[in-house]
């Protein structure tokens, strides 16, 4: 689950670089909280 939120997430924030005018800045925010909350994940051993 947490995997199919980053590939989401990490495509939408590649459609942001190329659309940076209109919702970019909110999928680069998005893209840096699951970035986290992977990083969490690895961390704590999941």
């Amino acid at each position: 689950m947490l995997w199919t939120a980053s590939v989401i997430l990490v495509i939408l924030w590649l459609l942001g670089i190329v659309t940076a005018n209109t919702m970019g800045g909110f999928i680069h925010v998005l893209l840096v909280i699951a970035v986290i909350v992977v990083l969490l994940r690895v961390i704590k051993g999941r």
